[in-house]
């Protein structure tokens, strides 16, 4: 339950909205029971016009309102059909009027449910984009989904209806409880003995309602992952004709979940007729000693009939805190996962005092390690080198030497375990992380397209919807013709991950997607491996002339000799092992002269 407490923000925004709630239950329900005591008056008064000896002279009491009623139709001297058609009226202006407050509560605090809904969904998006890279690599996105979805969905349900139940059951538990002890505190002693079995019960069965609740929803985490995993990686299964076997991986899982809640749902159909049973025992008991104390002349029939009535009208309250326990009880294991991930903080944040730039004059890495936290693989060792505005830098090696690391380390996904990165002179980690990103235009090596159109896609990090200026982007990046010879043109809407297209056109309308923000910084991190070699040195040729006066780093295993490079950085198991210009590097006769020279003979054999 204190996982629960995290929502008193919510509360708090939409107090006034959920007390005018209360007000509406408090209302319903106060006028609700009136109608026991209209009830028990009508069956003293046809009792009394058959036999008045039958009624013993017991102080009889009302609410005001049913009291100033029935000194009024005293008042009329009506005849005893009348006076039943007038208490008829009146039991159905009661019903009207309680259900005209009934809808009213449903809208203030249902509707209420709804905003709180959307406001924790909102904040737990928001916090996802909040978090760093390491978090990402670390869950899955079907675990992410699966709280944002399912498990805000069952806080909605304590914070809409299990709320409203639970203020309705008590306070109309308690005005039940007040007018029954004021007309026989006896017989009302008798009526509500079983309900503290009912609260011994439940204290059990919430607890394993509760363990299973956990179970179950990290079960439908797992669920959604691997279903999620299936849908992203449909290809890969079909291609190796996987089909059965996800399919049974997927049952099994499923089937585990279906028999947590198989045993939830029995542990449920037992505990809730189990409460109607004492319902039940409750309404027996009332008829029995009720009439007992009526053939002794200790009470009416009237006050057994308006007994017999509250009871009804306490059996769905009753029979709710069951249902009440347990969506409260869900909630909170729901709630608990979403703080989870709540209260992560991200371990790459703003520095308090951030500085703030508006362009990338000078980049300088001096003595930088670093290593993977979930993995513990030492990427980079040692690295230094230093970028002035304008210059274009290769960063070549084999794969997994640490190049994709580095422009990880620029954009400050991580921080470096050791060693300083310095931009116009400012540590990394001072600069303002959004003016930071805002001022590099980066193409990753797993090139990811959104379900959108083609210009939206290559507008994505200009923010714009400006269709000349995808143009100009999908030309420079050698696509322009392609996406024209589409039936819709820029406007075609490409599939999840743009599955609709090759790997050649991701990677170009991705760089497309780079080269429309217009920005001091690029990084190209092996985007051009999926293209031909004709479309490689046009798009080589176009990114000569586009990268003028602007800064460039570009990681690949592979050598452009087209490209006019400043400087060219080979690296190995982390470290730089050669540094200089294309002909330094081909007259050292290192690594890089060995690549060039195995590069030149592939390309001649082909």
């Amino acid at each position: 339950m204190k996982h629960l407490a995290s929502l008193h923000i919510y509360f708090w925004k939409y107090k006034w909205r959920l007390s005018l709630g209360v007000v509406f239950i408090i209302l319903s329900n106060y006028v609700g029971v009136l109608a026991p005591q209209v009830t028990g008056y009508v069956v003293d008064e046809v009792q009394r016009s058959f036999n008045p000896a039958t009624i013993p002279a017991e102080k009889v009491f009302f609410d005001p309102i049913v009291n100033w009623w029935i000194q009024y139709f005293k008042t009329m001297n009506l005849d005893f059909s009348k006076l039943v058609m007038f208490c008829g009226l009146m039991l159905l202006s009661i019903a009207l009027l309680r259900g005209f407050f009934m809808f009213l509560m449903r809208q203030t605090i249902i509707v209420t449910s709804r905003h709180i809904e959307f406001d924790q969904k909102n904040e737990v998006y928001a916090h996802y984009q909040q978090l760093d890279l390491q978090f990402y690599k670390e869950h899955s996105t079907g675990d992410l989904m699966s709280r944002m979805s399912e498990d805000v969905s069952r806080v909605r349900m304590f914070t809409g209806p299990a709320f409203m139940y639970l203020v309705n059951l008590t306070t109309l538990i308690a005005i039940s409880l007040f007018y029954m002890f004021r007309k026989d505190p006896q017989l009302a002693a008798y009526v509500l003995a079983p309900l503290p079995f009912l609260a011994v019960g439940m204290y059990y069965v919430n607890a394993y309602i509760n363990k299973k609740g956990e179970m179950i929803q990290e079960q439908l985490s797992g669920i959604t992952t691997i279903a999620q995993e299936s849908y992203s990686g449909i290809r890969v299964i079909k291609s190796y004709s996987q089909e059965k076997a996800s399919l049974g991986f997927f049952e099994k899982e499923s089937e585990a979940y279906r028999k947590s809640g198989m045993a939830l749902s029995t542990v449920e159909s037992i505990y809730f007729p189990a409460i109607g049973l004492l319902i039940g025992l409750s309404t027996l008991l009332t008829i029995y000693i009720g009439s007992i104390y009526q053939l002794e002349h200790r009470i009416s029939a009237g006050t057994i009939a308006e007994f017999v009535v509250y009871i009804n009208m306490l059996t769905f309250p009753v029979s709710a805190i069951g249902w009440v326990a347990s969506n409260t009880q869900r909630a909170a294991a729901s709630q608990k996962r979403l703080n989870e991930f709540l209260l992560t903080n991200p371990t790459i944040q703003d520095h308090p005092l951030a500085v703030q730039i508006d362009s990338i004059n000078e980049i300088s890495f001096s003595e930088v390690d670093f290593t993977y936290p979930h993995t513990g693989i030492h990427a980079v060792k040692g690295f230094n080198f230093s970028v002035s505005r304008g210059q274009k830098i290769a960063l070549i090696g084999k794969t997994g030497c640490g190049k994709s690391t580095i422009a990880q380390l620029l954009l400050r996904m991580y921080d470096p375990s050791s060693g300083l990165i310095t931009i116009n002179g400012h540590q990394l980690h001072e600069i303002n992380l959004h003016d930071l990103r805002s001022l590099i235009s980066y193409v990753p090596q797993d090139v990811f397209l959104f379900s959108d159109s083609i210009k939206h896609n290559i507008n994505f990090g200009s923010g714009e919807d400006n269709i000349d200026k995808a143009r100009i982007a999908a030309e420079q990046a050698v696509i322009l013709k392609e996406i024209e010879s589409l039936s819709h043109g820029f406007d075609t809407m490409i599939g999840e991950r743009g599955v609709t297209l090759s790997g050649g056109q991701k990677q170009r309308i991705s760089i497309a997607r780079a080269l429309s923000k217009e920005n001091d910084l690029l990084i190209f991190d092996d985007c051009l491996s999926a293209v031909d070699a004709k479309t490689e040195h046009a798009i080589a040729d176009l990114l000569n002339k586009y990268l003028v006066n602007k800064t460039a780093l570009i990681i690949t295993h592979r050598i452009f000799p087209s490209f006019s490079f400043d400087q060219i950085i080979v690296m190995d198991e982390g470290r730089i092992i050669e540094h200089g210009t294309h002909q330094a590097l081909v007259q050292l006769g290192g690594y890089y002269a060995r690549l060039l020279k195995t590069q030149e003979g592939d390309s001649a054999s082909s």
